[in-house]
């Protein structure tokens, strides 16, 4: 069960990073609590995950490449609910330009017809580095690609 739930997590983000947004969307419920608020200052909210995949399709393939980094899983599982505690850094890259962001996650994830999926994710940001006007960057120039 633990492999299958860190399984999971790891394809939200190893699809984020090969932009397969299929990939994305089978990790995902319907509708996600998402909470970047450490990070962005904007309150939890729940997104549906086609909203959530728009974003990142809007964002994502600005850059160059991204790599996410996952270690040091915790999971808790109570029957069909479990929460994964764990380590993420994240490297944005356009041309020789660098967009870090580390941090810990706290993911829950329900099990539903023998798989499960991901129904809350929060960032607990530590830090950022490296080159703060990528993101902008990124995502304008996916408007321009348009």
């Amino acid at each position: 069960m633990k492999d299958q739930i860190i399984e999971t997590v790891t394809a939200l983000f190893v699809g984020a990073d090969e932009r397969d947004w299929t990939k994305v969307k089978n990790a995902l419920a319907e509708n996600v609590e998402l909470d970047y608020s450490s990070m962005t200052g904007n309150p939890a909210s729940l997104v549906s995950s086609e909203n959530i995949i728009t974003a990142w399709r809007g964002f994502l393939p600005g850059f160059d490449k991204t790599h996410h980094q996952l270690a040091d899983f915790y999971v808790m599982q109570n029957g069909s609910v479990a929460l994964a505690h764990y380590y993420g850094k994240a490297d944005h890259f356009i041309g020789d330009e660098l967009w870090i962001v580390e941090g810990t996650y706290d993911t829950e994830l329900i099990e539903t017809d023998g798989k499960w999926i991901i129904t809350k994710h929060k960032l607990n940001l530590i830090k950022q580095d490296g080159n703060m006007d990528l993101p902008a960057q990124a995502a304008a120039r996916v408007s321009e690609q348009g």
